[in-house]
């Protein structure tokens, strides 16, 4: 008969050195995660975005529903290109993309900011493009809330 002990112990020998290198291959994961993700979902401000339309330098993609820019207005300059469609999108052919969107296809060095209602979407608009290799992509987390918040407020004070 063999003694519990003896055998927890030799099924204890077996599984964990498994067990310890899944645990640090997980933690080695989360660190590199964490300063690339870190790194990588840089949020623009409300200012820095005015400055970087004003310069020219981005593209500005609003992942919002067509319905919703048509019913509550969108960020000048900005391109809409739904949210269920930015994989597909940044994937596309130039021409194709130039037919669908009149606008020429980004390339992954070019600077994508992504903006929403509120910032959610955009995120995941961000992530989107990331994982498609678009490094440099950024995502404006006040969205279209927070601009009309601040052009209409800055309207107002300058009638």
């Amino acid at each position: 008969m063999v003694q519990p002990g003896l055998l927890l112990w030799s099924v204890r020998k077996a599984i964990f050195p498994f067990a310890e290198a899944a645990l640090l291959g997980l933690k080695s994961i989360k660190g590199s995660c964490h300063n690339f993700c870190t790194a990588a979902s840089k949020d623009v401000t409300y200012k820095e975005l005015k400055n970087l339309l004003n310069s020219k330098s981005i593209m500005l993609i609003d992942v919002r529903e067509t319905w919703e820019i048509l019913e509550y207005g969108k960020i000048p300059g900005s391109i809409n290109i739904p949210l269920d469609e930015v994989g597909q999108a940044l994937q596309m052919n130039p021409r194709d993309f130039k037919d669908k969107y009149n606008e020429v296809k980004p390339s992954q060095s070019d600077n994508l900011v992504f903006s929403c209602l509120a910032g959610v979407r955009s995120k995941k608009a961000l992530d989107t493009a990331i994982s498609l290799g678009f490094n440099s992509a950024q995502h404006y987390a006040g969205g279209w809330k927070e601009w009309a918040s601040y052009e209409f407020s800055e309207n107002k004070q300058g009638s």
